[in-house]
């Protein structure tokens, strides 16, 4: 893979290949079983990445996924949109550096192939199925063609000696295939333009149909499980066909990666009338600061490549061309370096359009993206499913305000970030405005609360923040550097990996530090350390050294052999010399637990110099893998891998955190590529945007109660509190009136490098990351000391293992803070634990109550007597 995956993306990688494996042996098997995979994911989430991973384990294996390839792999990508599956296959391309392009195949006329081949992608969509395409010609099936007169039967497609429908049949009957059908968007898949009695042209394919037989897997992408449920239903999926548990990658999880913006900025009238053309110019402001800071930053990053942000248009169903004409007029008034070349359409209609004295070109909506002189886009609804432009930034919508579905539905293709990523610590870059001028201050709070929760629609879900008034905040300038150093120095935890491996992870390390400069011929340095740990364990452990040769020395059987007189049969084992393809697969083992580099070097470090002597490489072969096989061997490799990787981690922290933002990510990345959690390194942010309104509970906007203290602040050193709940509030109130007090930090409730974070294993033993509210920092003893302070509602499912989690990470960092506590309120009396105090940790972690015992028990004390 060119792209490095997320954690969730691997792990949903992994859980795909398990399943396509098990519905692989089920088909194979004696009963033939037809299954069916769903993979369901946010709009934003990768699925095509993911898929690429999935494919490329398929054809060629993969070490990390622990996945032996299928040589009959055939796959049949399908979706209802031709320019979907174009898309889908430059994605592909993108993807990996694998795919050659005769391995994607749109299929069209002529395909004059009796079969599909093994190890190739063929892209179908659903006009290539109807009765009228030029691939199913002379299809004979229920009716569904009508034949030509005078034929005995329908003659076959113009060139083409089969129909699609038979090639397909052909591969799937041959025992050394095996056909994967991914269904892409595939609750879009089902959808029935015919009769309800006539099933679709997808439900023909999974359920095979006069005469031809069934697609044995079906692997089903989608935005949701139960969008893929309820399209497998509507195709009346026969119920021989085994589900298999499907795959779900949590939104939050998305959100919490960086793919998708954090934050969406919403600008509405304060008044009524008309004024569209007002926020038209709001708009276009917004667009050159977002095109300047984005030249900023690319320039301080030392990137050649900028960012060049996009304003939409989204217009009614029945557009009115003279509003567009005024927008498009007042947009370049505004930013006269644009042209009319800069202004492209993507209504449904393909040919050009006249707004007044503007003349706009049609453009394919998946070339937008890359067509990066197009700067303004006019829009009608939601943009076909699968369309995303990262780097569109601003919306203005003058659809009504009835319409909230057709914004979100909007808004989903464009709040995925440009760079794939999260820009540290600039919550300004990792926005996106939505300008609404017709709207009004009554539906405002409405529109809120609908992106807000929009789990389905808009990517990552509940966890962004919906702005109503957000305004940009920047280092607090009354902050005393003090309070930063202390900041700097705060711990905080990395989420552990899925699969993770000590030793790759050092490599992974050894390479980045050498590509970067910082430790030169780190790898060869990493390949000596390790030749040297692994000659003294085979020392060490020669007893079992040699008995694991030995065993991969034997290669065991039986044979079975019988008289037909007496029907008795007899077993007799025998022994032979391996060759060398079976002492290559024990060392297939070998570079799973030391790393195919590791395992390489040291097998030629064992050989020597002598190339002819193949006696010596294929003891060399055979020690390494026999190495593998011992269990202390492996576990003490891990170890000294775990310790030097930590070791340079230490020495080259300045070094790394002098690199660009993109180099140190993969840094973090590296690092979070362990079993266990692992320190990690807080980056002060940047900028960060807060709304000046709140909704009260009426859904009326209000101003929202400003204070001061924060590192984070407004040009008059204020922090609106428009982001707490009354908890929260009462407890920043409370730590403000403290004596020592001395500044505030509020948490981000999400992943980022300015977020600090404790991981915890939930319920079923997945690694998560919890991110306590608040860090204060106080003078004590003429010292400025951090506390983390967590009021958390202990009436949540997961209250219990998160107050468990933060009493671990007290015990293990709890010297580094003056106080670690959480805190909950009962009846009308906030309470708090001391997660300094041994007792209480003792008593958490080996509680299995709910956390209102423990706030009501002698464990916890008024929050109101706790000391400073």
């Amino acid at each position: 893979m060119k792209f490095t995956l997320k954690p969730y993306q691997a792990e949903a990688v992994d859980d795909v290949l398990r399943e396509l494996g098990k519905a692989r042996q089920l088909y194979h098997g004696e009963d033939q079983v037809t299954s069916s995979v769903s993979l369901s994911a946010t709009t934003g989430a990768g699925k095509t990445v993911m898929a690429a991973a999935v494919i490329e384990a398929l054809f060629w294996g993969s070490e990390r996924f622990d996945v032996s390839p299928d040589p009959g792999a055939v796959v049949i990508w399908f979706s209802d949109d031709p320019n979907l599956n174009e898309q889908t296959k430059d994605r592909l391309r993108q993807a990996s550096e694998k795919f050659t392009y005769d391995q994607l195949v749109t299929i069209q006329h002529p395909f004059a192939r009796a079969k599909l081949e093994p190890h190739k992608v063929y892209f179908l969509n659903t006009a290539k199925l109807t009765k009228t395409s030029l691939l199913t010609r002379g299809y004979e099936g229920d009716g569904f063609n009508v034949e030509i007169e005078s034929f005995d039967r329908v003659a076959p497609p113009d060139l083409q000696g089969w129909t699609i429908w038979e090639t397909i049949a052909n591969t799937i009957n041959d025992d050394d295939l095996t056909v994967y059908m991914i269904l892409d968007e595939a609750h879009r898949g089902f959808n029935t333009r015919t009769t309800s009695d006539k099933k679709t042209i997808v439900s023909r394919l999974v359920n095979g149909h006069a005469g031809y037989p069934a697609v044995p897997i079906v692997w089903g992408i989608s935005a949701t499980i139960d969008r893929f449920k309820e399209a497998m239903a509507e195709a009346e999926v026969v119920a021989s066909r085994r589900v298999l548990p499907p795959i779900q990658v949590e939104p939050a999880r998305v959100q919490d990666s960086g793919l998708v913006k954090d934050t969406i900025a919403l600008d509405i009238p304060t008044e009524a009338g008309n004024f569209d053309t007002v926020l038209v110019r709001r708009a276009v402001e917004k667009l050159r600061e977002a095109s300047a800071r984005w030249e900023r930053y690319a320039k301080a990053q030392d990137s050649p490549d900028v960012v060049r942000p996009l304003l939409v248009l989204q217009a009614p169903n029945t557009p009115d061309p003279d509003q567009i004409a005024r927008a498009l007029d007042e947009i370049l008034r505004v930013f006269p370096e644009l042209t009319g070349d800069s202004v492209r359409h993507v209504f449904g209609d393909h040919s050009t359009q006249q707004f007044g004295s503007w003349e706009v070109s049609w453009i394919e909506p998946q070339r937008v993206e890359t067509t990066t002189n197009v700067r303004v886009l006019v829009a009608k609804d939601a943009i076909s499913t699968g369309w995303d432009c990262p780097r569109a930034e601003v919306l203005v919508s003058f659809r009504p305000a009835r319409d909230k579905t057709h914004i979100t539905q909007l808004l989903g293709r464009m709040v995925r970030n440009p760079l794939a990523r999260r820009v540290p610590g600039d919550e300004r870059l990792n926005a996106v405005d939505c300008i609404l001028p017709f709207f009004d201050r009554t539906t405002a709070g409405e529109v809120a609360k609908f992106l807000s929760g929009a789990i389905d629609e808009l990517p990552g879900g509940g966890g962004k923040k919906v702005l109503l008034d957000g305004r940009e905040l920047k280092p607090n300038p009354t902050i005393p550097g003090e309070v930063w150093s202390v900041w700097d120095a705060l711990a905080t935890e990395t989420l552990p990996q899925r699969g993770a491996r000590p030793v790759k992870r050092l490599v992974a390390l050894a390479q980045a530090l050498s590509a970067d400069g910082v430790r030169p011929g780190a790898l060869a340095e990493v390949e000596r350390t390790m030749h040297r740990v692994l000659d003294s364990l085979a020392v060490r452990y020669k007893p079992e050294l040699e008995a694991a040769m030995e065993e991969i020395w034997a290669v065991r059987g039986m044979t079975i052999s019988g008289r037909r007189k007496t029907g008795k049969l007899t077993y007799t084992e025998f022994v032979e010399r391996a060759d060398d393809r079976a002492i290559r697969v024990g060392f297939d083992d070998a570079k799973k637990a030391f790393g195919a580099d590791v395992a390489q070097s040291y097998v030629n470090h064992l050989a020597g110099d002598d190339d002819e002597d193949d006696d010596g490489l294929r003891e060399a072969f055979v020690t390494v893998s026999a190495l593998a096989i011992v269990k202390d061997v492996r576990e003490q490799v891990d170890r000294e891998a775990k310790q030097l990787a930590d070791k340079w981690f230490d020495e080259h922290r300045v070094a790394i955190k002098e690199l660009s933002d993109e180099r140190q990510q993969a840094f973090e990345e590296i690092r979070a590529s362990a079993t266990e959690p692992q320190r990690g390194e807080l980056k002060r942010p940047r900028t960060r945007m807060e709304d000046y309104q709140v909704i009260d509970e009426d859904g009326r906007i209000a101003i929202a109660v400003q204070v001061g203290g924060h590192l984070m602040s407004d040009d008059d050193g204020m922090f609106p509190l428009s982001s707490l709940n009354a908890w929260e509030h009462e407890v920043v109130m409370c730590e403000f009136a403290r004596d020592s007090f001395r500044a505030w930090y509020r948490n981000p409730s999400r992943a980022a490098v300015d977020s600090l974070g404790v991981t915890y294993r939930d319920a079923v033993g997945n690694w998560r990351s919890m991110h306590p509210d608040f860090v204060f920092f106080n003078e004590v003893g003429g010292k400025i000391v951090p506390s983390i302070v967590d009021p958390h509602g202990h009436h949540l499912e997961d209250s219990l293992v998160k107050l468990q989690a933060l009493a671990r990470f007290a015990g293990d960092y709890g010297t580094e803070f003056h106080r670690i506590e959480a805190l909950a309120k009962i009846g009308n009396q906030m309470r708090v634990l001391d997660l300094q105090a041994e007792r209480v940790r003792a008593g958490i972690l080996a509680s299995d109550k709910v956390p209102l015992e423990l706030y009501s028990s002698d464990l916890a004390s008024n929050y109101d007597n706790a000391g400073a």
